[in-house]
């Protein structure tokens, strides 16, 4: 890998993660139509274009494989549900004043990752790992006991998305393929409910165009910074990856405290200080871990280009 292509891995996975993070702002826009109808257009815009860039990115044969094997596609069909409740709830979160909610969740995501790989993989836990976890569930601890408020936006984002990682890790079918595969699954859903119970806003034979042609933005909004996401991870390592991910909730962060003036309390604070110290120490851990992998690998080849 030269340094050309690494730094185009970089600058994509900025890209994407501040488009997860800026996503808010186009949700917004949409206040007047409910979360439920912004989700059908999601599922069925982003159908289309996802099934342009299977075409486009000859990715149809990796499609026909995954179709053809039942269990690959009740697995789809799992985590395609719990990718649209993560959307809906998202959307919801956004449009009803939550998105401090929705920070946290995201925030918390990479943590609950680790504590769901060594439950459910047997992935062993390094030290300071361990710590980075415990601090995070002391944080929403906290929140619970002392404020009584349990943040169930937060822990719902992060455990739908959590539980969605871990079964896409389990089926063998590549990101952009498994995604098509996923929204394919919903839109019996969408169009079933878009025909019989969607409102007024979403008949675009009545909508104005300005209002319609958001709408359909939300297929862009979906699969723009996926696109950017999978040409990163094609281009750069997972581990290097997984230190841009929290671009996405601190911008949220930033907008939901400083543009839309969502309160912040000093439980949330608290609650947030925490998690961001075991995010600290958990990415700590990680570059340290990368490193050390790093040193060992180069000295494996040194030593086997001087026996050869």
């Amino acid at each position: 890998m030269n340094d050309r292509t690494a730094q185009t891995g970089v600058l994509l996975a900025i890209a994407a993660y501040s488009m997860w993070g800026v996503a808010p702002m186009y949700f917004k826009l949409l206040l007047e139509v409910p979360a439920t109808d912004i989700l059908l257009h999601r599922i069925v815009w982003s159908m289309l274009i996802l099934l342009v860039l299977v075409v486009v990115l000859r990715q149809v044969g990796k499609v026909r494989e995954a179709i053809v094997n039942i269990r690959v596609m009740k697995v789809l069909l799992v985590s395609g549900l719990l990718l649209a409740g993560n959307w809906l709830l998202f959307i919801w979160a956004i449009n009803n004043d939550h998105l401090l909610d929705a920070s946290l969740g995201y925030y918390i995501n990479p943590l609950l990752n680790v504590a769901l790989g060594r439950i459910f993989l047997g992935e062993r836990l390094r030290q300071m790992q361990k710590y980075a976890v415990g601090l995070a569930v002391t944080g929403v601890a906290i929140l619970i006991i002392s404020f009584g408020q349990v943040p169930w936006i937060a822990l719902a984002l992060a455990g739908s998305f959590g539980i969605y990682g871990l079964l896409r890790k389990q089926v063998a079918v590549d990101s952009l393929p498994g995604l098509m595969l996923e929204t394919l699954l919903m839109m019996p859903f969408a169009i079933a409910y878009w025909i019989w119970l969607a409102s007024p806003a979403s008949n675009m034979l009545a909508n104005p165009w300005d209002l319609n042609a958001i709408l359909v933005c939300a297929g862009i909004v979906t699969t723009a910074p996926l696109l950017c996401f999978t040409g990163a991870a094609r281009r750069i390592m997972y581990s290097t990856l997984g230190f841009f991910q929290y671009i996405g909730p601190s911008i949220m962060f930033i907008l939901a405290v400083f543009l839309y003036k969502e309160p912040l309390h000093q439980e949330r604070v608290i609650t947030f200080a925490l998690v961001w110290t075991g995010l600290a120490l958990f990415s700590y851990d990680s570059y340290r871990h990368f490193q050390k992998n790093r040193k060992a690998k180069k000295a494996l080849l040194a030593e086997q280009s001087e026996s050869a």
